[in-house]
């Protein structure tokens, strides 16, 4: 795992994080629920502050070990919590049945925890 690839990433989730912020600010905020906004808004929030976060695991790919972990972790725990928030938000508009989505949420934050874990192991024993 390289710099180069995690500050792609870090730029794709921060790029696609003010994309739907933005869709949630505007045009959401008339068809969607008070609380499903804010449930959308909160989505949003943790896929930035991971963004962010990978920026600065770009900074230590030499003083952290285990950046590949910690990396996949971010990364799937993004995809799944912010991913399922957003379709969940999204099920009625876009006419689907993703209630089935519910339980990966918890998974997506097991996902980002564990990366934080693994961030003070990787510095810990390097």
């Amino acid at each position: 795992m390289n710099s180069k690839s995690i500050l792609t990433t870090a730029g794709i989730l921060g790029g696609i994080a003010v994309i739907l912020g933005a869709l949630g600010a505007h045009a959401l905020k008339d068809l969607l629920s008070e609380a499903q906004v804010s449930s959308f808004n909160t989505a949003v929030r943790y896929q930035m502050w991971h963004a962010i976060a990978l920026l600065a695991l770009a900074l230590l790919v030499d003083k952290v070990k285990g950046i590949k972990g910690i990396f996949w972790s971010w990364l799937s725990g993004v995809i799944l919590f912010s991913g399922s928030i957003y379709l969940l938000n999204l099920d009625e508009l876009m006419g689907l049945d993703l209630g089935f989505l519910g339980p990966i949420t918890p998974l997506g934050g097991l996902g980002m925890i564990l990366g934080w874990i693994l961030l003070i192991i990787g510095a810990r024993r390097k």
